[in-house]
């Protein structure tokens, strides 16, 4: 069985974002605060950088939506992560996993894991780093994806039925599935890899959508799609990474539901 999420569907979740203007408590890595802050006033949610251990859980508490990215790890901001996903789960608010690079050494692993414990509402990772946590391997190498989203579809379906929560592929064409439902998001721009933090940025968008919707697999695709439909929109007057990275915060600013009308229809395709 086969359901759709069209053009429509998805303006009005960016609608209901910019009306509700979500607090989205980031702990991120270092190269993407920035970055990660400014994606998030362009589509419309209020970011918060807090990472200190001594208040994550009591911020955590007051956010909401909550972002936790693995980049830039360290024993304080491990435990700073742990507090506020289980403030987060507490409070029943909606928190993403961002596991850059999880493969990559036992430390992360080993932090992932406990994060995965706390149940995240929606992992986003590239291909490797999905396949990593799915089946607990060395796969990838720094932040870069080595596999297709396509090559994902098993892990993401493993995982997220084991996580009971949402697993987010996010490559050439991104991948969405709650291990009953799989959809296929395209868009974006073979320039968007080449700008630093724009897939930690995206993490915090997911978070955004989460705390403006009921269901996390629409919210999901939703962010999905505007972040993807900026990059399209950028990539037409980009020269370069740089003049890139200026037009995709402008596109996402100037993104409305009109624009989004044109899209294609996303299939909710049912795994059933």
């Amino acid at each position: 069985m086969t359901t759709t999420l069209t053009g429509a569907d998805i303006g009005a979740r960016l609608t209901r974002l910019r009306q509700a203007a979500p607090l989205v408590h980031s702990l991120t890595n270092y190269v993407a605060m920035n970055s990660a802050a400014n994606v998030l006033l362009a589509v419309g949610a209020s970011p918060a950088m807090v990472h200190a251990r001594e208040e994550a859980a009591e911020f955590a508490a007051l956010a909401d939506a909550v972002l936790i990215n693995i980049g830039t790890l360290s024993p304080h901001w491990v435990e700073a992560m742990v507090e506020a996903a289980t403030s987060a789960g507490e409070h029943q608010t909606p928190w993403v996993l961002d596991p850059v690079a999880v493969g990559a050494t036992a430390y992360r692993r080993e932090s992932a894991a406990r994060l995965l414990d706390l149940r995240p509402s929606v992992i986003r990772g590239n291909a490797s780093e999905i396949i990593a946590l799915a089946e607990d391997s060395l796969g990838g190498r720094g932040v870069d994806s080595t596999a297709a989203s396509d090559d994902a579809v098993q892990a993401a379906v493993a995982l997220a039925r084991r996580q009971e929560g949402l697993v987010a592929v996010t490559g050439e064409v991104d991948l969405v599935t709650d291990g009953r439902r799989l959809v296929r998001v395209p868009g974006g721009h073979p320039l968007m890899p080449r700008v630093t933090a724009l897939g930690c940025a995206l993490s915090g968008v997911v978070a955004a959508f989460l705390a403006a919707d009921q269901d996390p697999l629409v919210a999901t695709c939703a962010a999905l799609a505007c972040y993807g439909e900026a990059g399209s929109r950028a990539g037409r007057t980009a020269q370069g990474p740089g003049s890139f990275a200026v037009a995709f915060i402008d596109a996402l600013h100037q993104l409305n539901p009109e624009t989004l009308l044109r899209r294609e229809p996303l299939a909710i395709e049912s795994l059933d």
